[in-house]
């Protein structure tokens, strides 16, 4: 049984590893690429008095949100007198590494850029470090009131001198200051709620400042991970039904707790339990495994390996270089495609994990799509009113996303026009305009396989009063600004990347 447990302790430090670094740098890994301009998406604590300079900041089931803190509520079954829970609070600091030339009289300046005498380009660009506070507490602690500690990190900068004394490189920290407060109650004999909170206690200078000039001051990609002796956790997913009443009665902000280790053998009488937790800021299941085809961290750490492992392969030698000038992390990336063996790549591809799912049974299921409910719906020709303007197929409208809390690759369209393709109706009742951008070379390749960008009505302003069908601009042979890439389906509406790899399902 201890072989088992430590067991899945293993496995679910891996998927929190993987949740560290979701989103930490994506592909192709290069400064220059759009997307790798807006980062830290996941998890990010921020000081209160930015957050909340217009408004209280709203609580959410996951942490795509900035916040200035995170809230875990679980329930805990206790099976021992002297049981003890272990808490560990995990983020990443953000670390600014700056190159700097020397200038011939001692000194240094700083630059963007500098190739030294190996042929060896050195970036200026943001890093992180990962961050972890254990808290090791006797129940009859937590009983009492519990405990609150500092879980901040210190300010700090090391020099690193380039080869031929061509100059440095400097990277330089801001001190982050956060507590975490654990405490719990009792609900039942032996049953109890244990609450996790980790605020960022730190201000602002600016309030007003943008984002950039406070994430030196954030816990990035936040999460949680419980463990314990004497102790077993609740799913609040799918508790059991003696405890969903309760389970209903957690209260989670911005993040989503999930049990950790293997699923429960088929046959056990009570499977939603498990000797530890993963509070994510990303939804996830229970019981999230690394797959055994992977070979180890690639990528953003949850992205679909193969895919991605093939596209790192076809990049140029002068991206490649780029690339590992960026960032430690993509350099890793990119030795381990290099080297990895045909047959490493090969089971990449996936693995039929089970050809005869069981179906549920007819009550159990849910009811989120009744037959013929799309009857009468024409993505092609519907419209949705738009400040008073029907837009539809057509439609050229300007992208406006929410400025807190939207989707990476929607952040850095904002302003950009755009051609909507159609008008889509989600199972739950939302609308969703997919679009095309205007100066996207590729626009009429996305429309020919049907690869669009989501948005809300809401986050678009109408360009033309006339409606749909009014004609767009001309499409320029000109490259234009770099190709982003797209959501896949309208199923992307949610603005969320595939997570297959942290979710253990290769494709098939």
């Amino acid at each position: 049984m201890a072989n088992r447990v430590g067991e899945g302790c293993a496995q679910l430090s891996a998927v929190a590893d993987a949740v560290l670094y979701e989103g930490y740098l994506l592909y192709p890994y290069r400064r220059s690429s759009a997307k790798n301009r807006v980062r830290w998406q996941f998890g990010v604590l921020l000081p209160r008095n930015w957050v909340e300079r217009d408004a209280p900041v709203a609580p959410g089931i996951s942490g795509s949100a900035d916040s200035w803190y995170q809230q875990t509520e679980c329930l805990f079954r206790v099976r021992r007198e002297d049981a003890v829970l272990r808490v560990r609070v995990r983020y990443l600091q953000l670390q600014h590494k700056q190159v700097e030339e020397a200038d011939g009289d001692g000194g240094h300046r700083p630059v963007e850029s500098l190739r030294t005498a190996d042929g060896v380009t050195q970036l200026s660009f943001e890093e992180a470090v990962p961050r972890e506070r254990e808290l090791v507490l006797p129940l009859a602690e937590l009983l009492r009131g519990g405990r609150t500690v500092t879980v901040g990190s210190p300010a700090g900068a090391e020099y690193e001198p380039l080869p031929s004394a061509a100059g440095r490189t400097v990277r330089r920290r801001r001190e982050v200051r956060a507590e975490a407060t654990v405490v719990a109650e009792p609900l039942a004999p032996e049953l109890y709620r244990l609450r996790v909170r980790t605020e960022n206690t730190d201000d602002a200078p600016d309030p007003a400042a943008p984002r950039g000039a406070v994430l030196g001051q954030a816990m990035l990609a936040t999460h949680t991970l419980l463990t314990g002796d004497g102790i077993e956790f609740v799913s609040l997913i799918d508790p059991p039904a003696a405890l969903a009443e309760r389970a209903r009665g957690c209260r989670n902000a911005f993040t989503f707790p999930v049990l950790g280790g293997s699923p429960p053998e088929s046959g056990t009488a009570d499977g939603a339990t498990a000797a530890s937790l993963l509070s994510a800021p990303i939804i996830l299941p229970d019981h999230p495994q690394v797959a055994p085809e992977s070979p180890g961290d690639l990528h953003d750490a949850a992205e679909i390996d193969e895919i991605l492992t093939l596209r790192t392969m076809l990049l140029t030698d002068e991206e490649k270089a780029e690339a590992r000038a960026t960032d430690p992390r993509a350099a890793q990336i990119l030795d381990r495609v290099d080297t990895m063996p045909e047959e490493v790549l090969a089971r990449l591809h996936g693995t039929i994990r089970s050809l005869n799912p069981v179906p549920a049974p007819a009550a159990e299921r849910s009811a989120w799509w009744q037959e013929g409910g799309d009857d009468g719906l024409s993505p092609t020709t519907d419209t949705v009113l738009v400040d008073g303007v029907p837009v539809g197929g057509g439609s050229r409208v300007r992208l406006c996303p929410r400025g807190r809390g939207a989707d990476a690759q929607d952040m850095f369209l904002d302003g950009r026009t755009a051609q909507v393709a159609a008008v889509f109706h989600d199972v739950d009742g939302s609308v969703h305009l997919a679009v095309t951008v205007d100066d996207d070379p590729a626009a009429e390749l996305h429309g020919w396989y049907g690869r669009f960008h989501y948005f809300r009505p809401d986050e678009v302003a109408p360009l033309d009063a006339t409606g749909p069908g009014a004609p767009g601009p001309a499409r320029s042979d000109s490259p234009g600004e770099p190709s982003v890439p797209t959501l896949a389906a309208p199923q992307a509406a949610a603005h969320d990347r595939s997570r297959d790899r942290l979710q253990r399902r290769p494709q098939t």
